[in-house]
């Protein structure tokens, strides 16, 4: 990604201006760099950096920024050319050359070596170093925020005293009524992976992610950096209202940019898993009354960039969760933001053991099933359970129809109009690094 000097002098003053207004609490988040056209920096993956940078630079993990920059060398004795880097030295030159880095971003280099791609599925992992994204939030211990919305249970007793912190792991249903539509028939459920926040803070505030998540009318959104305005349980109901009024929510408290899932359908219990690899969110799960006799689990998640092992080991930490908690005759889905470079990763393997992770994937009217910015890596997925996967139909909007599910990009999807408020650059928006992924179930109601 890249910043222009501009953006960046402008986003160094605020903080300060920050700092010196509220003392020594917390500090405010280091915006993320920008990709504005600006020559600063560039993102990058291990495997592409010579493709990915120009010459005289390296591709390298910014712990910071939770993602691999193309960067200069330097001599730590020395400043940058640009007054917005900094010279950082790299753990490896002892000391004797470096990088230059964001401003903020200078962190003490990872212990273990790059290994993004090129992991062979083992969750043995040398990374002495814990990245994260954005910042060093504590872990909150297990709370989730959650709000039943205003449609109640089809059963005798309304969802909303269920304690958000109750273990998913029983395997007696807690839901004291009828599942609603339990007659026979079939529901039509539209699934959503939205890692769509943009501007400087990973959040919803600018409102892109928001038009195209309410573009598609999805029944179930799978939420990633899930923050609002000051992420107070007003903001945070005004956004799911901006989206769908009344659809109930989980979401992670305490986490600096945490996942959660929104219903259509009552949320029964909820919670969340510890993610063993970083400590500024976890995996959200919302055990949701679909109609019909079964409940289906929704589980959010957003995988570290830092290297395929991680993301491996993450991997098995859900698949560990899922096999302990969640009834085998439930519904399952996990989906969101898994940051991988290619479906050959040891973590598709892995998820294997619990959901269908096979092709053929979700793709937007070019065919293209790439998923980041540049449409070139399958970042975000939705995978369901065999159980569930039998009943994928093709996503249909208007006069367009998606066999296998769509990848929302604003920026080639025609008409608009069949989608709407969409708008055509709302993909391309500043920090816009995901697309949206959509697949559509029929499920009975028997």
């Amino acid at each position: 990604m890249k910043k222009t000097l501009t953006s960046l002098l402008c986003a160094a003053v605020s903080l300060t201006l920050l700092s010196l207004a509220c003392g020594e609490g917390n500090p405010p988040q280091v915006p993320q760099p920008l990709e504005d056209g600006g020559v600063l920096w560039t993102e990058c993956s291990p495997e592409g950096a010579a493709e990915d940078c120009s010459q005289g630079e390296s591709c390298r993990f910014i712990a910071s920024y939770d993602r691999y920059l193309c960067v200069r060398a330097c001599d730590p004795q020395a400043a940058c050319e640009h007054p917005d880097a900094v010279c950082c030295p790299s753990a490896d030159t002892d000391g004797e050359g470096g990088s230059c880095v964001p401003n903020g971003g200078c962190a003490p280099a990872d212990a273990g070596t790059d290994d993004a791609g090129t992991d062979g599925g083992s969750t043995e992992e040398t990374d002495g170093g814990d990245p994260e994204d954005g910042g060093s939030t504590p872990d909150d211990g297990g709370t989730i925020e959650e709000d039943a919305g205003t449609e109640p249970d089809a059963g005798t007793e309304p969802d909303a005293g269920t304690d958000a912190g109750t273990d998913g792991g029983s395997e007696t249903d807690t839901d004291a009524g009828t599942d609603a539509g339990s007659d026979a028939g079939h529901t039509n459920i539209r699934v959503m992976a939205s890692n769509l926040s943009s501007g400087n803070y990973q959040s919803y505030d600018p409102g892109h992610g928001i038009r195209l998540i309410k573009g598609v009318d999805p029944d179930i959104v799978l939420m990633q950096e899930f923050n609002y305005g000051n992420d107070s349980a007003a903001d945070i109901r005004s956004l799911v209202d901006q989206i769908a009024p009344g659809f109930h929510y989980s979401r992670e408290t305490g986490a600096q940019i945490p996942n959660g899932v929104i219903s259509r359908w009552p949320i029964i219990e909820s919670g969340q898993w510890p993610d063993p690899r970083v400590s500024n969110r976890d995996f959200a799960w919302a055990r949701i009354d679909i109609p019909g006799p079964r409940d289906l689990w929704a589980v959010s998640v957003h995988l570290l960039t830092s290297s395929a092992g991680n993301r491996n080991g993450e991997a098995q930490a859900i698949v560990n969760e899922v096999r302990s908690q969640i009834p085998d005759d439930d519904y399952l889905i996990i989906g969101g933001d898994l940051n991988t470079d290619n479906f050959n990763e040891s973590c598709f393997a892995t998820f294997r053991q619990v959901v269908t992770t096979a092709g053929p994937h979700p793709a937007d009217h070019n065919g293209n099933t790439g998923t980041n910015r540049n449409r070139n890596k399958p970042y975000d997925q939705i995978l369901v359970d065999q159980d569930l996967r039998q009943y994928q139909q093709a996503v249909v909007i208007g006069s367009n129809t998606f066999p296998n599910g769509l990848v929302l990009d604003s920026r080639v999807y025609r008409p608009l109009s069949e989608i709407a408020p969409v708008q055509s650059g709302d993909s391309s928006a500043s920090n816009m690094q995901h697309m949206g992924v959509v697949k559509d179930f029929l499920v009975p109601n028997f």
